[in-house]
């Protein structure tokens, strides 16, 4: 009993260190919106400073604590100011990789300063044991626990209470509003980012007597403190310090009792934010910006005849190579390896990963084994480490289905430190007997010597090979439906999932498929040498390949080139080295300097010119529109040639006449609303609304703002979770299906805020439409990316629509009236039963809404579509629909004719007002 009171007693020490980092990292977070990963870094560089003027240069503890605070704040300020200010438009995730560039530059000047190695260094606060309730403690972890308080109090009062405070909380909900009261937020955000960066260099000052002073001890305890700012919603500076304070008990109590598990402890920040993620069910409220933009994208377009020519120099430089450029080359091909993987997860997909390192040591441990356990030849090991990562991998993309951005990059990298802590770091599983890794002895691939310490330039060929094999497959699937779908999913997820895209499946399939070339280069990595040793596979070197992922383009195939000749013991380090001696030790700084030159100049990476030329990018918008025109009428001419079978009944007969007698023929299918209500809280929205949709019927759903239009299109499209009521389409019942199996089953809808792909072509738009992969096309496209004829009903739409001369154009180009138009051609091609539009002729002008009534009522009576229209136009909804139903505070209070609404008291009186009814027509 007085071992648990004890180790409660030292871990609440250690908590109110954890809490206090957190405080800075809410700190931060509340005045500027950004969830800084380089804090750990920056209470590093605090503590460094004050270590080095106090033991090294004589100054006395507390000037040289009060000047590693200062120096602190000083970095903290400059980042904001040099990094994260001339990112306030960009995205979320772009922000996120600047404070991990600022994390690799500090890490990397510490490191090339002070070196790494663990600095025991004495502290000032008071050591002497007490007796407390009967257990032993040193006196300084009651100090630490009486400062946390202290601090948290103050904090607490500060934000609460002051003007400073008050203004901070404004910015943070809402920076236009608060600008517009005479709040600077830029002035907001400096000096939380001082008093952040300072409380991480007090943090680290008064820890490093706990830990000990070292580079990486030091940053790697932002994983605690992250864990903490989660539970107290990165706003709450008490429930900050509670949960600070109950991770350090945890980890202390798991320290004395559970030293069975390796790295059990240490995997206790961790559990903390996987649990808090899962009970919250929702992604943090981070702020984003309507001006957020992703990095460009290339084609996936591979030129065989270039390809064949650069891999036979490429074999023939590495087989001219003396051992040390082989092995920089091997290390440059790996590490492409590893970007590459990244490029699939967050460049195609979207989803900000840190968990590349810890998926291919996952590789290399499951490869060792086979081999020394089972005598397993390297081309079966290799096979075994690639497809038994991939479940890991899955496993890792789990967090992904209900979080994304930044929330998804703590939790994976905090899976790969776990993973790092229990496995690569336990001995009994990561070594053989008198070894420092796995013994898997020289290699043979197909009886021909390949090891990498006798023939490092055969070894070398074969990393070349590889690497091309895998870039091959990465073009596939961008050119794929897979990849439109993963594109697609990055851009916009409720969108994507409005056109029957499964988001869930695409995430997993990104992961996988990203798991399985970062397990292919950890492969390749572990068996060079006769080892596999997995300080290779430290997990925060994730943080440094996503770093230079975005250095050579994160969008493109080339990228992962650009950006591994940027790390140490590659190609760069070697041709530095050969310019200027000893420039390969710096490295990791250059790369991490480039990387924020790279964010603030050009988020595409360096890579991104050469890229396009390589991979045979058009992203040129076309001024010309007989090209375009030409371009679509090669395509109707391709669709009626190939005689597509997936051509709806619904299309106008003229143009089903084409394909043949054979096209399947598909009834449209009514849709029938029963008793629906929706509730947000104690608020009902929609209240017990019934309503039907014959095919080839328009359908008005109107009311007054805030009467649940919009909720109950939310409900009828799964978006919105019905508390009671049934939403069936013909005899299917699809009230407990997601959302994309509901737009599936032939329910489209566009939206109020049109919610397009904005960093897509309008065809690629129409494509993730119409797309409709087979059961095994995420495995097809892997190797063949299929076709990317249109079918002919699509045709049919953009002709409808005046699509056609901008089928090349970027979404981003076209006018506001095009865009619209594009957002119900794209809910079109997705071949619907019943078309469900939300105010489709908002801001658009009176010419431009007759035109877009003429055109819903050709959807209905041309092509049989049911159509259920929201819309504000009055006189838009009385001319184009059959039937109109009124909503008011949710409930339904008329249904009928457009005549009968019009003359309708009840109509007139809430939504209608007292004009005459001959008025409103």
């Amino acid at each position: 009993m007085d071992d648990i009171l004890r180790f409660a007693l030292l871990g609440l020490g250690l908590g109110a260190l954890y809490a206090l980092t957190a405080h800075g990292i809410v700190l931060v977070y509340r005045g500027s919106g950004v969830l800084n990963l380089a804090h750990g870094a920056l209470g590093m560089a605090g503590a460094y400073v004050q270590w080095e003027l106090s033991a090294q240069h004589g100054l006395a503890y507390w000037p040289a604590t009060m000047c590693g605070v200062l120096t602190s704040a000083a970095l903290g300020v400059l980042t904001h100011l040099l990094v994260l200010r001339p990112l306030r438009t960009a995205s979320a995730p772009a922000r996120l990789v600047g404070t991990l560039a600022v994390f690799i530059v500090l890490t990397a000047l510490a490191v090339k300063r002070y070196g790494d190695s663990l600095q025991l260094v004495p502290g000032k606060l008071p050591t002497r044991l007490l007796t407390i309730a009967g257990a032993t403690v040193s006196e300084d972890r009651v100090w630490l626990l009486g400062i946390a308080i202290a601090i948290t109090a103050v904090l607490h009062l500060l934000y609460r209470r002051t003007l400073f405070g008050l203004g901070t909380t404004a910015v943070a909900e809402n920076e236009n509003a608060a600008a517009a009261l005479g709040w600077s937020p830029d002035l907001i955000a400096t000096v939380n980012w001082a008093l952040g960066s300072a409380l991480a260099g007090l943090t680290g000052i008064l820890i490093v007597p706990v830990i000990g002073l070292s580079v990486t001890g030091l940053t790697t305890l932002l994983l605690s403190a992250l864990a903490a700012a989660l539970v107290g919603r990165f706003s709450s500076f008490p429930i900050t310090l509670a949960g600070g304070l109950l991770i350090g008990v945890v980890q202390s109590e798991l320290t004395r009792f559970g030293s069975g598990v390796t790295g059990l402890a240490a995997s206790v920040p961790f559990l903390f934010i996987a649990l808090v993620l899962v009970a919250r069910g929702r992604a943090l409220p981070l702020r984003g910006t309507f001006l957020d933009r992703l990095p460009a994208l290339g084609t996936g377009k591979v030129r065989p005849l270039p390809l064949a020519l650069a891999v036979a120099v490429g074999l023939l430089l590495v087989s001219l190579s003396t051992p040390l450029w082989a092995d920089a080359i091997t290390n440059t091909l790996v590490l492409s390896l590893i970007i590459l993987s990244i490029v699939v997860v967050t460049g195609y997909a979207g989803q900000v990963s840190l968990a590349a390192y810890a998926l291919a040591g996952t590789g290399a441990f499951i490869a060792g084994h086979t081999t020394a356990d089972w005598g397993w030849p390297f081309e079966l090991a290799l096979l075994a480490g690639v497809l038994g990562t991939v479940p890991i991998g899955l496993l890792f993309a789990l967090p992904a289905v209900r979080t994304r951005g930044v929330n998804l990059a703590i939790i994976t990298l905090g899976l790969g430190t776990t993973l790092e802590a229990m496995v690569f770091q336990n001995t009994d599983l990561s070594t053989t007997p008198g070894s420092d890794g796995i013994v898997v002895g020289k290699q043979t691939l197909f009886g021909i010597s390949v090891s990498g310490v006798d023939h490092p330039q055969r070894y070398a060929a074969v990393v070349l090979v590889m690497f091309v094999a895998a870039a091959l497959v990465v073009a596939n699937v961008r050119r794929s439906r897979t990849g439109r779908r993963l594109v697609a999913v990055r851009a916009n997820e409720r969108a994507a999932a409005a056109l029957g895209i499964d988001v869930r499946a695409a995430k997993l399939y990104a992961f996988g498929l990203s798991a399985a070339i970062a397990a292919l280069a950890g492969v390749l990595t572990g068996f060079r040498s006769t080892s596999v040793v997995f300080s290779d596979f430290a997990s925060f070197g994730s943080v440094t390949a996503l770093g230079l992922a975005v250095i050579g383009g994160v969008g493109f195939l080339v990228g992962p080139l650009f950006g591994a000749t940027f790390a140490a013991g590659t190609v760069g380090a070697r041709f530095g080295d050969l310019v200027l001696p000893g420039l390969s030790e710096w490295m990791p700084l250059i790369g991490g300097v480039i990387l924020v030159l790279t964010l603030v100049g050009n988020q595409d990476g360096i890579g991104k010119e050469l890229g396009s030329q390589a991979a045979g990018v058009r992203r040129r918008v076309s001024s010309k529109r007989g090209a375009s025109g030409r371009k679509g009428e090669r395509a109707t001419a391709a669709v009626r040639q190939g005689a597509r079978r997936d051509v709806p009944e619904v299309m106008p007969r003229e143009e089903r006449e084409g394909p043949g007698p054979d096209v399947p023929r598909s009834a449209p299918l009514p849709l029938q609303v029963r008793d629906l209500t929706v509730r947000y809280g104690g608020v009902v929205a929609v209240d017990g609304l019934s309503l039907n949709v014959e095919p080839g019927q328009v359908v008005g759903l109107i009311g007054p703002n805030g009467a649940g239009k919009t909720s109950a299109i939310d409900a009828v499209t799964g978006f919105t979770r019905a508390a009671s009521g049934r939403v069936c389409l013909g005899d299917r019942d699809l009230t407990r299906l997601p959302v994309h199996r509901r737009a599936a089953a032939g329910l489209s809808r566009s939206f109020q805020s049109l919610e397009l792909f904005e960093d897509m072509t309008v065809l690629d738009n129409l494509y993730a439409a119409c797309d409709r992969p087979g059961r095994w096309a995420y495995l097809m496209d892997l190797v063949h990316p299929g076709s990317r004829a249109l079918p002919a009903h699509v045709l049919v739409a953009v002709r409808e629509f005046g699509l056609q001369d901008s089928l090349d154009r970027p979404v981003g180009d076209l006018s506001y009236g095009e865009r619209r138009l594009l957002a119900i051609a794209r809910a079109v091609a997705a071949s619907p039963s019943v078309l469900l539009l939300d105010e489709p002729a908002a801001g658009l002008s009176d010419d431009e809404t007759r035109e877009l009534a003429g055109l819903v009522r050709r959807l209905a009576e041309d092509w049989g579509m049911g159509v259920l229209l929201v819309e504000h136009d009055v006189d838009m909804v009385m001319s184009v629909c059959d039937q109109v139903v009124v909503l008011d505070f949710g409930r339904r209070i008329c249904a009928g004719t457009p005549e009968e609404v019009r003359r309708d008291p009840a109509v007139r009186a809430a939504y209608l007002g007292d004009l005459e009814p001959e008025m409103l027509g």
